[in-house]
């Protein structure tokens, strides 16, 4: 029998992504190759431009703040992605056309990507319209005749645990993913590299926004994950019988705006309690929940692997935990490296290059709804 192989999709290809779903500027160029059957990945530059000191104050991200600087960052990352010399913020926060702009040193530099991508939702609404405005701005000013893909960040935390992988596709599927942050708590079970489907989702707080709550009750800074599991590293996770909501429940939905209201209700009544041992209390009490509905539906769904993905991931008591019950169970378990959890460019591009072999393309507009 002859094995017939699509040479197009062993090329390699340059993808250029974008990312501002949210409060992190992000850029990043990624060679990927192998196609749908054994992808991999090339990170070439990977450069994240933070607000966290902007929003800290303010105990969240405010939209429209995170919109100036977006506007402001765009084209100083840009700058540093292609290679030229940093520049200074500026009053005229669009892309410079001039020759000695970023633009011009783009073209002069001999940047070329095979594909543009761009983050269109889910995420705030006027961060996700200053990537798709640079990335249209691109696409007209450079690079003309270049694809430019609208890629769903859901899918990018799905793919990023393909970044570091060295399993075959083969070993991996079936799966079940979950894909924990701020802003989504969703547990998939994954067939292939293109098919899943969703078994359960939050159905009030995503765990990251229970953490972030729970870390402001506790007078604990923004963001609240971090802080919170750096507290609860100095309690006793038995001192405070939080409730674990619905993980008893047959179905795999999750729900965690009631464990959020026992820890104000404790802190109320409980004004001298010690905040550590309430952290590592509330912490201990949402990754149980997290843990049991991904080992039922693995046990259901006879899996070969386990993902964790999404901002929720970078916990390492979640990693732990989830890790060793995976272990035990001799199945695989995937979760991207540290700094490829939280918001990147470099996963937008894997997602955009598995939905472009797949001819599968978003709206280039902000959706900031848009789910799996």
């Amino acid at each position: 029998m002859l094995l017939v192989i699509n040479v197009k999709l062993l090329v390699t290809m340059l993808i250029l992504a974008i990312e501002t779903s949210c409060d992190e500027t992000a850029l990043a160029l990624l060679e990927a190759t192998g196609g749908l059957r054994a992808p991999k990945f090339k990170i070439l530059k990977n450069l994240v431009s933070s607000q966290i000191e902007i929003h800290r104050p303010w105990g969240g991200v405010v939209p429209n703040l995170a919109k100036r600087e977006h506007i402001k960052n765009l084209p100083l990352v840009f700058e540093e992605l292609i290679g030229g010399k940093k520049i200074h913020p500026v009053r005229n926060l669009a892309l410079t056309r001039a020759p000695e702009g970023p633009l011009g040193r783009a073209i002069s530099n001999g940047v070329k990507p095979d594909l543009l991508a761009v983050t269109v939702g889910p995420g705030l609404e006027p961060a996700l319209w200053t990537g798709v405005g640079f990335a249209k701005e691109l696409k007209k000013d450079i690079f003309k005749k270049i694809p430019l893909i609208g890629a769903n960040h859901l899918e990018g935390h799905l793919y990023s645990v393909l970044l570091d992988n060295k399993l075959k596709l083969s070993e991996i599927f079936p799966a079940v993913a979950l894909i924990v942050s701020g802003g989504h708590t969703i547990l998939l079970r994954v067939d292939s590299l293109v098919k899943w489907k969703k078994l359960g989702e939050t159905r009030d707080d995503a765990v990251g926004e229970a953490f972030d709550k729970a870390a402001k009750m506790l007078n604990l800074p923004y963001p609240g994950g971090p802080e919170i599991q750096k507290l609860a590293a100095k309690g006793n996770f038995e001192a405070v019988n939080f409730p674990r909501p619905m993980m008893r429940d047959k179905n795999y939905d999750f729900s965690f705006s009631g464990l959020k209201t026992s820890v104000l209700y404790y802190l109320r009544d409980n004004p001298k309690a010690n905040r550590a041992d309430v952290a590592a209390s509330f912490q201990k009490a949402a990754v149980d929940v997290l843990v049991a509905k991904t080992i039922r539906a693995a046990n259901e769904f006879k899996v070969k692997s386990v993902i964790l993905s999404g901002g929720v991931a970078a916990n390492t008591f979640l990693r732990e935990m989830l890790g060793n019950a995976v272990r035990k169970n001799g199945w695989n378990f995937l979760v991207p490296p540290m700094n490829f959890n939280t918001d990147n460019a470099t996963m937008i591009a894997a997602a955009a290059y598995i939905q472009h072999l797949r001819k599968k393309n978003h709206a280039i507009r902000a959706q900031a709804n848009l789910n799996l």
